[in-house]
């Protein structure tokens, strides 16, 4: 089974990448200007606006779910990726970019594995709604952590955090059957 989550988060990874190449000949990387809690603040608008289409049943707006799912892994991974920029410099080019995102999206697949590993596929069982609710309660908990300047006690930072919040989003678009 995990050979088939592996490439299901392989196909939905790959177009979430075309998007994000897509945008970024669009806008550029103006996304560069936005500190990392704007990031989460952004993340944390897509996931509101999924709970409340799924608790209303109804939207007005007719942008699909599943691109509020691929907007939150891409912007996860920007988070990721400004976190780790150290300059000022707010053009850069896809080519630039894209070592940094392949090498955050590897290191957040092999965390993905490593659970999947231990915790058995469970994810499959779960109810996308659950999920979602997961995503914003991982989005208050860094919200917390960058109100506390990045200190935790016991806690995992905020990178492990974008971490999941990207894995749960992919399973969410695999459950959907996004990038098929």
């Amino acid at each position: 089974m995990i050979r088939q989550t592996i490439s299901e988060y392989n196909q939905v990874i790959k177009a979430c990448k075309e998007v994000f190449e897509k945008k970024t000949k669009d806008y550029g990387t103006a996304w560069r200007i936005l500190r990392v809690p704007s990031i989460t603040d952004q993340i944390f608008i897509k996931a509101q606006r999924i709970r409340s289409i799924q608790e209303r049943g109804a939207q007005k707006v007719q942008d699909e779910i599943s691109g509020e799912f691929v907007g939150i892994i891409n912007y996860a991974i920007i988070a990721l990726i400004q976190m780790e920029i150290r300059h000022d410099q707010l053009e850069l080019t896809f080519k630039d970019i894209e070592p940094m995102y392949d090498k955050h999206v590897e290191e957040t697949r092999e965390l993905l594995e490593n659970k999947n590993h231990d915790y058995g596929e469970v994810w499959r069982s779960m109810r996308i709604d659950s999920i979602t609710d997961i995503i914003l309660m991982k989005l208050y908990r860094t919200k917390r952590i960058e109100d506390n300047d990045g200190k935790t006690l016991i806690s995992e930072g905020v990178a492990a955090n974008y971490q999941d919040i990207i894995n749960y989003a992919v399973f969410c678009l695999i459950k959907l059957g996004f990038g098929k």
